[in-house]
């Protein structure tokens, strides 16, 4: 799913893990609270993940077209994935293949508008712009679904939303780089929020390669007609698959399986973390130094988290109408 960062852009994945039938699952995976808890720590480690690749993504665009090594990355990670989960693939129907192409496109379309505005403005508005996904999510989930949103989600928006504008803006002009950055933050609502009505617990694996899949496909399709550039170096290319392995397949197989057990705007919220885990890295590697407004939006983000970890699991957080109740994306 998209990274948003403190002085980076936002970028990056949604995962429910294959079990074999007669594998008998561990109590702590029947028990539904600890499942979600389970799943908000794994989305959390994601974030994580993502926080940490900024000062490898600043270094490698600065060498190579961002197209291409977009490309590159989720090429290698959708060859990785192809490789290791081709029976769950091929276990699921042509309903789950569709879907799970057609999240593929959105992610990949967004990370290539997301990237493109990106070179137009600031990667600190970037951040911003990207991040209102969080907002985004429950309007569109309001909308499509016909859910009806606790107030609780609401503050949460807005408290998360405030937390991004101090751990990122230091001014703010609308011009066609915010625009398309603001785009690409609709496109990664809207995957969010397809994962979370598509994936299933037992289906993560397939759905994460297939998804992979598609994302390579749009990404490779930017680099027309000349083909993708190649990383120039060594140090590039460990920084491609740290990217593509870690936090492409990996994230993308862990967001998958999460989402399987917590709504769609629960998720978003938790995601915001991920500008804290970029400044968290920023400071501990010295690139940048501890402030007040890092402290403060960080904060007011962590707060917007647990305010929604207050919320009753999966299928429970909402009211749906009994027409929406097979709503799809």
């Amino acid at each position: 799913m998209p990274h948003v960062g403190h002085q980076v852009p936002a970028g990056a994945g949604r995962c429910s893990v294959y079990i074999p039938r007669f594998t008998r699952l561990p109590k702590l995976m029947t028990d539904p609270r600890r499942t979600r808890i389970l799943a908000t720590l794994g989305l959390l480690a994601t974030t994580a993940v993502w926080g940490s690749t900024f000062v490898w993504i600043k270094d490698v665009v600065g060498r190579m077209p961002v197209a291409d090594f977009l490309a590159v990355r989720f090429v290698v990670a959708a060859l990785a994935m192809s490789l290791l989960f081709a029976r769950p693939m091929w276990r699921l129907g042509r309903r789950q293949w569709l879907r799970a192409l057609l999240l593929g496109v959105v992610y990949g379309l967004a990370q290539l508008l997301q990237t493109w505005g990106l070179a137009l403005i600031a990667p600190s508005v970037s951040g911003f712009a990207t991040g209102m996904y969080v907002v985004f999510t429950p309007i569109l989930a309001a909308v499509l679904l016909r859910q009806r949103m606790p107030a609780v989600v609401w503050l949460a928006v807005v408290l998360a939303t405030a937390g991004l504008a101090l751990l990122s803006l230091n001014g703010f002009s609308v011009g066609r780089g915010v625009w398309l950055t603001l785009g690409s933050a609709v496109l990664y609502a809207v995957h969010i929020i397809g994962l979370g009505q598509w994936s299933r617990a037992d289906e993560a694996f397939g759905m994460s390669a297939i998804q992979m899949l598609a994302i390579a496909a749009v990404c490779l399709l930017a680099t027309l007609p000349h083909g993708p550039v190649l990383p120039p170096d060594h140090a590039a290319w460990a920084a491609v698959l740290y990217m593509a392995l870690v936090a492409g397949a990996g994230a993308m197989l862990m967001q998958t399986w999460a989402q399987a057990h917590i709504p769609a705007t629960r998720a978003a919220v938790v995601m915001t973390t991920e500008p804290v885990f970029a400044a968290a890295f920023a400071v501990a590697l010295g690139s940048d130094l501890l402030t007040w407004r890092m402290v403060a939006g960080g904060g007011l983000i962590l707060v917007a988290m647990y305010l929604v970890e207050l919320l009753p699991p999966k299928g429970e957080a909402v009211t749906l109408p009994a027409e929406a109740i097979h709503h799809e994306v």
